[in-house]
């Protein structure tokens, strides 16, 4: 059975920074390109990055020099930093996990989904 938990979300304030993390269980992690979306109230799902197997990543641009994709693929884990949180970033953020090598931003290339995250961003 194939389970992705995100966790680390939560409150902050302008500025400051999270980091996400997302523990995979059930799938051969290293050859699982990884992704992190998020979704917020009355908005469509949008993709913020991804990573290949090999470790490329594709970043939106809002999120461009302010958030950071890794993967540890000894712990199966991976993770988002996020600095410079804007009110805008406010979202629920899910992990995707898909049987692709490539960093894709097509949701529908991914395979599994965590349950999400919240991440609120507010003075």
């Amino acid at each position: 059975q194939v389970q992705l938990v995100e966790s680390g979300g939560g409150l902050v304030q302008p500025g400051e920074s999270l980091r996400l993390s997302c523990a995979a269980s059930g799938i051969i992690f290293s050859i699982n390109a990884m992704g992190w979306y998020r979704q917020a109230p009355g908005k469509e799902r949008e993709l913020v990055a991804a990573i290949g197997t090999l470790g490329s990543t594709n970043y939106e641009e809002p999120v461009k020099g302010r958030f950071t994709i890794s993967r540890d693929n000894a712990k199966n884990t991976v993770y988002l930093q996020m600095n410079s949180l804007k009110p805008e970033d406010t979202a629920v953020y899910y992990c995707a996990a898909g049987k692709i090598r490539w960093a894709s931003g097509r949701p529908d290339e991914y395979n599994y989904w965590g349950q999400g995250t919240q991440v609120t961003v507010s003075s």
